[in-house]
């Protein structure tokens, strides 16, 4: 099936750009992760938005990518008996070539906009066993981007907090004390929020299939994607890039156990 899938390309970040590859980037391996590419909110909505063709990176969905994306699936080779591969697999659903990467995450879908063909793909993704984790996004008006979309995706089920039993916190670790896990932000601000108060309380959400599996991950009010990207930076404190792969690491063996 390797053949069939698309090659590994690279994209200009909002932050990086020639990442360094590592040596093994061309080795496959049995779980690779696997970055949602998606059109952003018009440019009006926060004064935030990237500007050109979002297809060709530089775009919301290249927060903190490359370099989180990596680390991640480092942490995931030494910490678990999964093989990552060492590189993430960019994804664009108009494209049609998720289902050949299980694994799907989107960063800063609180300025993502899907048109309703990019949700129709999802969903068809999911249903079929797909996972998929979203991640940074913060208070009640990106919450509200989030779910114009998602609710294309979904209209007929519905998003619950997910239970401190439920077997996603319980994959690898143990992870019933939870905190809010701040981005890079918080080393200027010391604040572990964003987005004032309607941004002060983590909230780990999903949507359930028919059978009870977890297929929407979803982290509201929290950065776990700084917390990987930020894993070997001295100056940013340890547990939260601590508990922010722990929590990958159980979302990730739970999508291929689940």
């Amino acid at each position: 099936m390797y053949a069939f899938q698309r090659p590994f390309r690279e994209f200009p970040g909002v932050e990086y750009e020639k990442f360094p590859l590592p040596r093994d980037f061309r080795d496959a391996g049995e779980w690779t992760f696997g970055r949602l590419m998606y059109p952003p909110v018009g440019r009006s909505y926060g004064g935030f938005e990237m500007q050109g063709n979002w297809t060709e990176g530089g775009s919301n969905w290249t927060m903190d990518y490359p370099r989180s994306d990596r680390h991640l699936s480092q942490a995931i080779r030494r910490l678990t008996r999964v093989h990552a591969r060492s590189v993430e697999q960019t994804i664009n659903l108009d494209d049609h070539d998720q289902f050949d990467w299980p694994f799907l995450y989107g960063v800063e879908v609180g300025h993502w906009n899907l048109t309703d063909a990019q949700a129709k793909q999802l969903r068809e993704f999911l249903l079929r066993g797909g996972f998929f984790m979203c991640d940074d996004f913060h208070g009640q008006i990106e919450w509200d981007v989030f779910i114009e979309s998602m609710a294309r995706v979904f209209p007929d089920k519905p998003i619950v907090d997910i239970p401190n039993g439920d077997p996603i916190f319980h994959t690898v670790y143990d992870l019933d004390d939870r905190y809010q896990v701040p981005g890079a932000l918080f080393l200027e601000t010391h604040q572990t929020y964003e987005k004032g108060n309607t941004g002060k309380v983590p909230h780990w959400r999903g949507i359930y299939d028919d059978h009870g599996r977890l297929m929407v991950a979803i982290c509201h009010n929290m950065d776990l994607g700084d917390s990987w990207e930020h894993a070997d930076d001295p100056q940013y404190p340890e547990k939260y890039s601590a508990l922010g792969i722990r929590i990958a690491l159980n979302y990730v063996v739970y999508s291929m156990s689940h």
